[in-house]
């Protein structure tokens, strides 16, 4: 789903750190039909990051499973929703769903956060789920989208019995899944937190000298005031989990930031 949701490939020069250590991106949720007679996205989880829709277009739903149970919301322009860590989330399109999505922890969801509902068998097996959740990242649009499709329809398999396992257990029936997630994503971890520190940590830490120094009367930082201006990465979109994803670069000149002063 977004920088959040994982693409086929990455921008080729990212903005530097958005504001929080935050990532936003523009989405237009697959219309493609699913096997359960829907039209979306894949269902997935996150193992530390928040995510927010923000509807700028159309009309939808997103089904979830949470701590709350199974719920379905409705999506449509203005409408606002967002999920914490664990929480299982699908998007449903029903006419043109397009959302800005706001996701933290920017780097993470690209690096592994994001784990697919795929059928128990593959979650307990490593190997066999980084082939299923791996998409070309060369090749003709078509042979992309196709194997973006059948990653989709992999995933709804396993959400489908999922959810029929939290309608007839409750919530407790997710503690399998999140217990395959961490295992699939633990030995990620070290590479996770030299992510987290160059960027999350990294802008915690510049508000917090800037704050000192505005105690102390100095507001140098001040006069290093400017804007970075994003540019859309050129079309086509990037193939997501969700649907097809717009993100934006910036110049060269503005990808490294300085560190906190």
């Amino acid at each position: 789903m977004s920088a959040a949701h994982q693409s086929s490939a990455k921008p080729s020069r990212s903005l530097p750190d958005f504001p929080g250590g935050t990532s936003v991106s523009d989405l237009c949720v697959y219309d493609w039909d699913t096997p359960d007679g829907l039209h979306g996205g894949t269902p997935h989880l996150h193992t530390l990051s928040t995510e927010a829709y923000v509807v700028t277009a159309g009309r939808g739903e997103v089904h979830t499973l949470s701590s709350a149970g199974a719920a379905r919301d409705d999506l449509e322009k203005g409408s606002l929703l967002w999920f914490t860590p664990g929480t299982v989330h699908r998007l449903v399109n029903h006419a043109g769903l397009e959302l800005s999505v706001i996701m933290q922890n920017a780097g993470l969801p690209e690096a592994g956060d994001a784990v697919m509902t795929f059928p128990d068998e593959i979650l307990a097996d490593p190997e066999r789920y980084r082939r299923a959740v791996a998409l070309p990242s060369e090749g003709d649009e078509q042979a992309r989208a196709e194997a973006a499709r059948t990653r989709r329809d992999l995933a709804i398999e396993g959400y489908r019995t999922l959810l029929a396992a939290v309608e007839r257990e409750g919530p407790a029936a997710l503690q399998r899944l999140h217990a395959r997630a961490v295992e699939l994503v633990r030995p990620r971890l070290d590479e996770w937190r030299r992510i987290w520190a160059a960027t999350v940590e990294a802008e915690t830490e510049r508000t917090r000298v800037q704050m000192d120094a505005l105690a102390e009367g100095d507001g140098a930082h001040l006069s290093e005031a400017s804007v970075i201006r994003g540019t859309p990465r050129p079309e086509p979109r990037l193939f997501g989990m969700c649907g097809r994803l717009q993100v934006w670069s910036a110049p060269e000149t503005l990808v490294d930031r300085q560190s906190p002063r």
